[in-house]
């Protein structure tokens, strides 16, 4: 896990109802469910949701099976991105900018990791900023936004990962 999200809930005065898309193995469930923030990891696959339930001991219970596009329920202060929207095959992008609000309560965040990248082949789907841009900007502020040190991130998402966090509009 890279250190601008430890560094960026430092800042963070208030804990949150945290949603993570494509949990995998769940480390930043950890780092949420310590922090005291009520945190739900989500993953469509078996052997990902076993693991991380297997890893979190305690917080076990905050994984489970979904499917991120039929997720229904109370909205969330906070989604967390973090290799979920890049492992999307790119034509599930706008069902995604579509869905993402309807999750988050106005003025909640998006916050994490976004891999921008013009490769064609993936995955993972680097995605442009002017991309981005259209998926959100109906419904979200980027607020934050600053690259990643490669030494901070996976090697094929090195060099080309941002950190930015955005405010949905009220």
């Amino acid at each position: 896990m890279p250190p601008a999200l430890p560094a960026w809930l430092a800042t963070q005065k208030r804990q949150f109802r945290v949603l993570i898309p494509g949990c995998g193995s769940a480390y930043e469930v950890q780092l949420f469910a310590e922090r005291g923030d009520d945190v739900l990891g989500i993953d469509f696959s078996d052997a990902a949701i076993e693991a991380a339930q297997r890893r979190l001991g305690k917080f076990a219970g905050r994984v489970r099976k979904t499917d991120f596009f039929a997720l229904r329920g109370a909205p969330f202060d906070l989604v967390y991105e973090r290799t979920f929207l890049c492992a999307l095959p790119r034509p599930l992008w706008p069902q995604w900018g579509k869905h993402l609000p309807t999750l988050l309560r106005p003025g909640g965040l998006l916050a994490g990791f976004f891999f921008f990248d013009d490769n064609e082949r993936g995955p993972p789907f680097g995605i442009s900023a002017a991309a981005l841009h259209a998926l959100l900007d109906a419904h979200f502020v980027l607020s934050e936004d600053r690259p990643i040190p490669p030494a901070q991130s996976v090697p094929v998402l090195a060099g080309r990962e941002r950190w930015q966090v955005w405010e949905r509009r009220l």
